[in-house]
């Protein structure tokens, strides 16, 4: 059994939604809903701001909350999304009426079209990397809510001025998703980032998603970032957890992670420009010394390769079958048959992660697997390979250790449908 489960990954308290828990004050203005993407509103008397809406399926309790702690009903004026995932858009519907401007970035209607093109290919990978959290519930992601409808969008920047306050919209393209945003309080020095910087504040950005989506500029993030902090923020609320106060906190939790991106950044391209193929880049892919990182949902080695993919795209030039449709795996059988057949590339498999070779293993039991899916053997030293390398992300890698524990869950039920079968 591995020793760690996503279950256990600090996002999961982040993105819990409790029903009984109450909105709660930021400031004398500024109110937030806990859900599993925060909600935000900023009151006045010309009428409120209400930042995300939540899940469709969390929107109205949100509004409820709100109403609960204000003891009045909102007068939502504006409604503005950060980006477009369900968990910040779906419950738009609870906040919105005739009177309500929806505003987000010119790219949002495009993002949202394209998410519902593709709605069954990334509902079957998201289910992949979240295997675990969707045990004993239905594989319905939020993605039947209906899509908001008469949004205002704009390109780069975006000014209103309610209640005699000042916002200033700006596009962050760099961040979650294409069509991502911040809202900035220009005179009160607050920022809100919604996802920019990753789910979780401190951690690496998920340049690129294990479930799949369009990648997300390294060097735009980091230009992004340099431009947030020149405005010096003394209030960052993102999508999760707690705000973020006080203009030094801010500046040194930016800069650590900015450091780390920025060095995995320059090493790739130092490396790129000396002809180094992208498997050895990867492999030496780490964290500058002394730069302490939060638990996130990538290792540095994703970066490395989002790095060289932005630069280079998918030709890699390591081997001119990259350039032709017939897969590797299209020979395994006759690899496996010319070591001896599956029990054969199973033993080496298991040297080799004895060895300590966890992903030289994984290669072999790959082939194995290939060749014989439902081989009680193959199945066993599946499982202990897929452990292996669960193991070795101690917990900290949310997207890799998801992965992990879908195909850990997928051999251990092909070996129980076999047992119960013979």
């Amino acid at each position: 059994m591995t020793q760690f489960r996503t279950l256990d990954h600090p996002i999961m308290a982040m993105i819990a939604w409790d029903p009984e828990r109450s909105a709660e004050w930021i400031n004398d203005h500024i109110l937030m809903v806990h859900a599993t993407s925060n909600v935000y509103l900023i009151i006045g008397d010309e009428g409120d701001v209400v930042i995300n809406s939540g899940t469709a399926a969390q929107g109205t309790a949100i509004r409820q909350k709100f109403e609960a702690l204000l003891g009045r009903a909102l007068n939502v004026h504006k409604l503005i999304f950060t980006q477009s995932h369900p968990d910040h858009v779906g419950g738009w519907q609870a906040f919105a009426d005739s009177r309500t401007e929806i505003i987000a970035q010119r790219m949002f209607h495009q993002i949202v079209a394209e998410r519902r093109l593709l709605a069954p290919f990334f509902a079957a990978r998201y289910a992949n990397v979240i295997a675990a959290m969707l045990v004993g519930m239905p594989r319905n992601l939020g993605l039947d809510a209906g899509d908001p409808y008469g949004v205002s969008t704009f390109a780069d920047t975006h000014e209103l001025y309610i209640s005699g306050r000042r916002y200033l919209l700006k596009s962050m393209s760099s961040g979650e998703t294409l069509d991502a945003i911040a809202v900035w309080l220009p005179e009160e020095k607050t920022v809100f980032t919604g996802n920019w910087a990753g789910a979780i504040h401190g951690a690496l950005p998920n340049f690129y998603t294990a479930r799949g989506d369009r990648q997300r500029s390294v060097p735009g993030w980091l230009t992004d970032c340099r431009d947030l902090l020149a405005h010096n923020p003394e209030l960052v609320i993102t999508g999760h957890e707690q705000p973020i106060a006080g203009r030094e906190r801010i500046h040194a939790d930016l800069m650590r992670v900015y450091e780390a991106v920025s060095y995995i950044h320059d090493k790739t391209v130092e490396a790129m420009n000396a002809g180094v193929d992208l498997a050895t880049i990867q492999a030496s892919a780490k964290l500058p010394a002394g730069v302490a990182i939060r638990d996130g949902r990538c290792p540095p080695h994703w970066i490395a390769r989002a790095v060289y993919e932005e630069y280079a795209g998918w030709f890699h030039q390591d081997r001119t079958s990259e350039l032709y449709p017939t897969r590797q795996s299209a020979i395994w059988p006759e690899i496996v048959q010319a070591m001896g057949g599956p029990q054969n590339v199973v033993k080496r498999a298991r040297d080799l992660l004895a060895e300590g070779e966890a992903e030289k293993a994984l290669h072999f039991i790959e082939m194995a697997a290939f060749c014989d899916p439902a081989d009680r053997t193959v199945l066993e030293e599946q499982i202990a390979v897929f452990e292996t390398l669960a193991d070795k992300t101690e917990g900290k890698i949310f997207d890799l250790l998801g992965w992990l524990e879908g195909r850990i869950m997928l051999a251990r039920r092909a070996l129980a449908d076999r047992e119960n079968h013979l």
